[in-house]
């Protein structure tokens, strides 16, 4: 695979084929994705998503992915981000998902819920120690109500810290998917005293219709 940042320039619009047949959303759905740079890059390149590149953008401004990192991908599937953290470097990786997801050489998946009891020592087994880098894209179906979805969101991304912070090394670090309107208070209060450095960011890979953003989180401390 190659560099996932590098993906080709916008082609001519593709037009739908026998587009009344199916829904209008459906239609909708369809032309953003045939029209879609990055999806178009994410399949020549062998990415399972577009979301590859969100990761590696992310990457390229924080360096989040040490060289022998061991990473926790919450959420994984369709297991992008495992295969990016594994192209930069990354030694061990585990993605949790209660979604299948096919082999990816390098990473281990499990199939379950990332709160269920004792996951984080099997982690740890799994890894070969403490975590350097703790990964949350997850989000829920969104409902299209602005303050419901905030909410639903803001309380995976709390479960995922709690959990990082169980799972990370002295110095490691965590990202986890927002909307747009910032961390609630209580969990910028967590990051904060948690982490040497926290950070807000849109890497240029998501939708510019897209209210989501990440919450970038670095130099772990453990109490």
């Amino acid at each position: 695979m190659t560099n996932p940042t590098q993906f080709p320039p916008r082609r001519e619009a593709v037009r739908l084929k026998n587009a009344k047949k199916l829904s209008t959303s459906s239609q909708k759905w369809l032309n953003r994705q045939l029209n879609d740079p990055y999806v178009t890059a994410a399949k020549a390149q062998g990415w399972r998503s577009r979301a590859a590149f969100k990761l590696t953008e992310l990457d390229d401004k924080y360096h989040l992915i040490g060289k022998n990192a061991r990473v926790v991908d919450l959420g994984a599937a369709p297991g992008g981000w495992s295969q990016v953290s594994l192209a930069r470097g990354a030694v061990s990786v585990v993605g949790i998902d209660l979604l299948p997801i096919d082999h990816v050489e390098g990473a281990e998946f499990i199939l379950g819920d990332f709160m269920e009891e004792g996951m984080e020592q099997r982690l740890t087994e799994m890894l070969g120690g403490k975590a350097d880098l703790v990964l949350s894209d997850m989000a829920p179906n969104t409902s299209g109500h602005t303050a419901t979805d905030h909410i639903r969101i803001m309380a995976l991304a709390e479960l995922a810290l709690a959990f990082a912070c169980d799972v990370l090394t002295p110095g490691g670090s965590f990202v986890a998917k927002l909307f747009q309107g910032g961390a609630e208070k209580d969990m910028l209060t967590t990051l904060k005293l948690r982490f040497k450095t926290v950070r807000h960011a849109k890497p240029p890979a998501s939708r510019k219709d897209s209210k989501e953003m990440y919450v970038i989180a670095m130099g772990f401390r453990p109490e």
